[in-house]
């Protein structure tokens, strides 16, 4: 096994993979909260039941998906990435296209499946590799540097750090609440740690918050530890009745829409993440990512089967990255985030000691090892300094790894055209700099 995952190679061992594995699983285990809640709309009144999907099966749908797809990207890839249902397209499914344009779930969930089917043509052809392969070093340096940013902006919210302000759009939070308190302790322990170099700080940090947090009332304690599992029966398959039942309902503009945007927004969250984790963990190759096709169709075959449990698209989750900050190296850390997921099914009363106050100072510390990146831009050529920039600021203010993508990329090729150094341009970009304008016209 351990010749397999290469761990002499890339200099790991069983501890640190472990580590590394658990840690981002609990960076990631808020998705089994989350996803049920916003999947069955959760809080939303005045809607039909039949609008709804059931929370139970939601909750093993999503442990399931990300059970499978980790495991994917552990043996198949061998990148130390865990997967999941992705925020962002949880919510344009539930909200947008359920409650907004007043499709049936089960008609949604065979659009993720449509957007799946399509990504593993796109990753058995290539074309998915050869499209990340064609992005420029700079960008990619960018894209990693803007994940950086919003995954920070993201822990700093959680931790109501940062909070919604109706004049300045954001504020500094109220830091005398103990839930703000116990994630500026976690925080701060987490930082001495990692100064003192203790490997897999960012774990010990979260484990060590969530017991302060106890010991003081912030977090409660589980009422048990075991519990049944729900049945998936009300969504597993549901992805196929559309198909059977109502197959006009997929020909329709709507339809399209729906598929078209499942399938651009995971395209570009995956890419962005599959760089920003393989460039910290140093696994990119003269700018260059090994085994990408392999990546790709992990994550693509990861979304078609969550969309047969019942669940919204499954991609690349950018917490891997603490994993990654926790000693994680290969493909078994990923396995180890897998199993973790399986178990989670038995043990879900214990997730709710993880609380976003738990993982902000995870997402904090991470964002500040993958700002280093912004020392490789080459700022100053202003050809390059604008997509970069426009990158890197996009990410946090627009709330999406994608949109920054989009913005960044359309103005490369403009300022290297204008510039005089179009050659350096590869003839993808400008493919690309063609599709990103038509998303924003006819989509966003």
């Amino acid at each position: 096994m351990k010749k397999y995952f290469e761990f002499d190679k890339l200099g790991t061992n069983y501890r640190r993979e472990v580590i590394g594995g658990l840690t981002t699983f609990l960076a990631m285990a808020y998705i089994l909260i989350v996803n049920p809640l916003m999947l069955s709309l959760d809080g939303v009144t005045g809607i039909p039941d039949e609008m709804r999907m059931d929370k139970g099966a939601v909750f093993v749908a999503t442990a399931l998906a990300a059970a499978v797809g980790s495991l994917f990207m552990g043996i198949i890839a061998r990148y130390p990435i865990g997967l999941a249902p992705g925020m962002g397209l949880n919510a344009f499914f539930a909200f947008s296209v359920v409650l907004g344009m007043g499709i049936p779930w089960q008609t949604a969930l065979t659009g993720v499946l449509f957007s799946g089917l399509i990504f593993i043509v796109l990753s058995l052809t290539g074309l998915r590799e050869t499209i990340i392969n064609a992005i420029p070093a700079q960008l990619k340096f960018a894209v990693g540097a803007g994940i950086g940013l919003f995954i920070t902006f993201l822990g700093f919210q959680n931790a109501n750090i940062i909070v919604a302000d109706p004049n300045t759009l954001v504020a500094l939070g109220d830091l005398s609440k103990g839930p703000t308190l116990l994630a500026i302790f976690g925080l701060v322990i987490t930082v001495i740690m990692m100064v003192r170099k203790i490997n897999g700080a960012i774990f010990y940090g979260m484990i060590t918050t969530t017991i302060i947090g106890m010991i003081f009332g912030l977090i409660n304690l589980p009422n048990k530890i075991v519990s049944s599992v729900p049945s998936v029966a009300p969504t597993f398959g549901a992805a196929f009745e559309a198909i059977f039942q109502d197959p006009t309902s997929l020909f329709t503009t709507q339809f399209l829409v729906i598929v078209i945007t499942f399938l651009f927004v995971d395209f570009f969250d995956t890419a962005g993440t599959l760089v920003a984790v393989a460039n910290q963990a140093g696994l990119m190759k003269e700018d260059k990512l090994p085994r990408a096709g392999k990546a790709l169709l992990a994550d693509s075959m990861a979304t078609v089967t969550g969309a047969v449990f019942g669940t919204s698209t499954t991609t690349s989750y950018i917490e891997s990255t603490a994993g990654v900050a926790a000693g994680a190296r290969s493909g078994f850390a990923s396995v180890v985030t897998g199993i973790l997921f399986l178990l989670a099914l038995f043990f879900s009363p214990l997730l709710f000691v993880i609380t976003s106050e738990v993982t902000a100072p995870a997402l904090i510390i991470v964002g500040v090892l993958m700002a280093s990146s912004l020392g490789n831009i080459e700022w100053k050529r202003f050809e390059i300094a604008v997509p970069a920039f426009f990158t890197i600021i996009a990410m946090p203010l627009t709330y999406s790894i994608a949109t920054g993508i989009a913005i960044g990329f359309i103005f490369y090729p403009i300022t290297m055209v204008i510039s005089g150094r179009r050659k350096e341009v590869h003839p993808i970009m400008y493919g690309l700099w063609i599709i990103f304008i038509m998303y924003f016209v006819f989509i966003e």
